[in-house]
């Protein structure tokens, strides 16, 4: 069996780790890339739309009821956020993109790019926003909507984290991963694992809608 997806962020970290293993995988048959700005690669199998607003698909319904998954990796980092601005991107806008595809395709499974220590009931604001988000889209009528909750993430395949600040940590603090994995496996994952549990829950299904670090890991074998 091979999928058509659906990836947004492919700019960002993440994303574009997702991407690069969509593209290299032969169960994924097509992929089309939604995001604000390119996403600089080209391949064969990917096309690529480029929407100023990436909650507004109106044109491309054909596209949206051909996928069979959605992979969302779109967000923003709460640093410096007030809690309207970071629930305006992680919120509204993420309910917004997932309605419409429910909308067109509730055929497909939404995979969603959440973090550690999400909770609805969290004191902490991203937490709490994201959590929130997480039940929103568990409600939807999708085929399934899977969280994805990783924790250190090490980009992998030359892709880099998208913020100066986070450049900067991963050049002298690189060296965290290859520890923290021999002490601490089930705190880190990498983009390519991800990428490669996104294509796995989507052909095989996921069994729990929230998957931490080790449950990504082993999906991404």
């Amino acid at each position: 069996m091979t999928i058509n997806v659906i990836i947004t962020g492919a700019t960002g970290m993440v994303g574009k780790g997702v991407l690069l293993e969509c593209l290299e995988s032969d169960d994924v048959a097509s992929v089309l890339s939604i995001s604000r700005r390119p996403n600089g690669l080209r391949h064969a199998k990917m096309r690529e739309v480029i929407l100023s607003d990436v909650s507004d698909l109106e044109g491309i319904d054909a596209d949206l009821s051909q996928a069979d998954a959605c992979f969302f990796g779109l967000g923003v980092s709460s640093f410096r956020m007030s809690e309207a601005d970071y629930r305006a991107i992680s919120y509204d806008l993420t309910l917004k993109f997932a309605n419409t595809l429910v909308a067109k395709n509730p055929a497909m499974t939404f995979c969603y790019v959440s973090g550690a220590g999400t909770n609805a009931a969290s004191k902490t604001m991203w937490a709490r926003v994201k959590g929130e988000t997480e039940n929103a889209l568990m409600a939807l009528p999708f085929k399934a909507a899977v969280m994805f909750r990783p924790g250190l993430i090490e980009p992998m395949e030359g892709v880099q984290p998208t913020s100066k600040m986070a450049r900067r940590f991963l050049k002298v603090f690189g060296f965290i991963f290859p520890l923290m994995r021999a002490i601490a496996p089930n705190t880190v994952t990498t983009t390519s694992a991800i990428g490669r549990a996104f294509i796995n829950v989507s052909i095989n299904g996921s069994g729990p809608n929230v998957l931490g670090p080790a449950e990504i890991n082993r999906l991404g074998l």
